[in-house]
């Protein structure tokens, strides 16, 4: 019973993570979209 509550705790773990993950990764396109929108000289 021990062993399937760790792994249930860890399965959580590892969505949290990667949700994290994803959101992160969704700010860094979105800043990286709105700096070459403003940048004068077009896209690096």
């Amino acid at each position: 019973m021990m062993i399937f509550m760790l792994a249930a705790a860890m399965t959580i773990a590892m969505l949290i993570a990667t949700a994290f993950g994803v959101h992160q990764e969704a700010q860094q396109v979105r800043f990286d979209d709105r700096k070459n929108k403003f940048d004068r000289f077009g896209p690096r």
